[in-house]
């Protein structure tokens, strides 16, 4: 065990709160005005806590003790700030079953896929603790004698990281380690539909040695605790994964301001299938592209686009895949309820109508019900076809086990109806040409592209991101991600020989 690592065996976290805290300056409290909101199971409809319900107020002091706590630990020597992400990421090691009982508690997905989800978040840890000894910058030449030129990474202040719900513990990670690790205080808003892993985090965060205000969790809706964090002057950076509409607002709010704003958007993420495709593997990777995580992914494939020569047999094959696949919450299901149920509801009407626009169900589309369903959030896994380009279901993100079929005469269609989306995060095509897939990672507009494998799968040392209303540009995840929570300094030093 590296000789830094915190000791076992000091924390509980199998345990769930009767209510949640925030986690400001070091000492957990419920909101400044003793509000709360309930946390749902999504697998059932019950209350499974109550959370603490943030306000302004509430977001005020958490940023008068970051910001009273960031110079110091800006001052700390980044390896020993990358040394106390480490015990971070062996304290999630040493209570991963715990954690992971926690994301599938708010979650409802199995515990399998949320011990994946750990493990991921994890390996995020050690990853960026890692560039702890790699914080690179630039040493290049002058063009004037005896003049070094150096370029270093100086950290912005205060970070404002918002997340999303889809994968929590692995979205926290994503954005507080490299936050820290740059030098930065950081303010995490956990999503309200996800309270739990963000206080175990937190909780994980002090006893590892995070200094008292240098790491905040804060709990409570968006408008009434978000907002606050992106409208607050004392932050300098925003990074926010979730919606379109919501990214806008942030852009242009805190763009006023000229922070710093980190956006990841989601997608409408094309799945080529040419006709030379092993469409046994193509099936394969359809499904989890689709389905897997209850297609409350970023990079799900939702948009299946097929040449017409193998159309019908990919189709019939789809279709069967798809009626194996079992809903629910154990280990032996494939994936569990949407995270609520307001977006449970809006997606199933926006498939509605798209049934009344002339779109045809080939299966799905309803929410399920009957014994283990009952109360909670189950979508049947949906496949759709006849849906024009242009619909609205073709260009909106659903968050949802919801794909839709095209068929296509060939390649050329096949990139122009990929590319014809209001979003570019991630592709890919199923093809055994090597001509085809190369012109296929040229043409494409997308920030990820796949040859012979899914539209999801991000791992933590590469960049992850999009292009137009997927994301602003920046990468997080990677050493990228260290370029959002930095900023370069250039350096000259000019020194004289003769005085030698």
């Amino acid at each position: 065990m590296n000789p830094t690592a915190p000791s076992p065996g000091r924390l509980d976290l199998s345990a769930v709160p009767a209510a949640i805290p925030n986690q400001i300056g070091g000492v957990a409290a419920a909101a400044g005005d003793g509000r709360t909101f309930p946390k749902l199971d999504p697998a059932t409809g019950a209350v499974i806590c109550q959370v603490a319900r943030s306000s302004a107020a509430d977001v005020d002091r958490a940023v008068a003790a970051a910001r009273a706590a960031q110079p110091a630990w800006a001052a700390t020597t980044v390896v020993r700030r990358g040394e106390i992400l480490r015990n971070i990421a062996f304290l999630l090691r040493e209570h991963r079953e715990a954690i992971a009982r926690l994301v599938a508690r708010e979650t409802g997905k199995s515990l399998k896929d949320a011990l994946g989800e750990t493990d991921a978040a994890i390996e995020m840890g050690f990853f960026v603790a890692g560039e702890g000894r790699r914080f690179y910058g630039t040493t290049t030449t002058s063009a004037v004698p005896n003049k070094t030129a150096l370029v270093t990474r100086q950290p912005l202040g205060v970070a404002g990281l918002i997340i999303a719900a889809n994968t929590p513990i692995a979205n926290v990670a994503w954005k507080a380690f490299p936050a820290l690790l740059c030098g930065n205080a950081a303010i995490l808003k956990a999503s309200e539909d996800t309270p739990l892993s963000a206080w175990a985090f937190g909780e994980l965060a002090r006893e590892a040695g995070v200094p008292e205000g240098v790491y905040t969790t804060l709990h409570g809706l968006g408008e009434e605790a978000g907002a606050p964090l992106v409208e607050h002057t004392g932050v300098e950076v925003i990074s926010f994964t979730g919606s379109c509409e919501v990214g806008r607002w942030i852009a242009e709010t805190a763009g006023r301001r000229m922070a710093k704003i980190c956006l990841e958007l989601g997608g409408k993420n094309p799945f080529i299938v040419c006709d030379d495709a092993d469409l046994g593997k193509a099936v394969t990777w359809a499904i989890g592209s689709a389905f897997s995580n209850a297609g409350q992914r970023c990079a799900a494939g939702s948009r299946l686009i097929v040449f017409d020569a193998v159309y019908d047999r990919f189709r019939e094959m789809l279709v069967e895949a798809t009626a194996r696949l079992k809903v629910g919450t154990a280990d032996t299901d494939d994936f569990g309820p949407v995270i609520n149920e307001e977006q449970m509801r809006n997606m199933l009407q926006v498939v509605g109508r798209a049934v009344d626009a002339g779109a045809r169900v080939l299966t799905g589309g309803t929410r399920l019900s009957g014994a283990g369903y009952d109360g909670g959030f189950f979508v049947a896994p949906t496949i759709l076809e006849d849906v024009r380009p242009a619909d609205a279901i073709s260009q909106t993100e659903l968050f949802g086990p919801i794909t839709i079929l095209y068929r296509v005469k060939g390649f050329e269609e096949a990139i122009a109806l990929a590319n014809d989306t209001p979003f570019g995060l991630t592709a890919a095509v199923h093809t055994r040409d090597i001509n085809r897939a190369m012109t296929f990672l040229g043409r494409i507009q997308s920030g990820v592209a796949v040859v012979n494998g899914g539209t999801y799968g991000s791992e933590p040392h590469m960049p992850f991101g999009g292009l137009r209303q997927s994301g602003n540009g920046w990468r997080e995840a990677g050493t990228q991600a260290l370029d959002v929570y930095s900023d370069l300094k250039t350096i000259y030093i000019n020194h004289d020989p003769a005085q030698v």
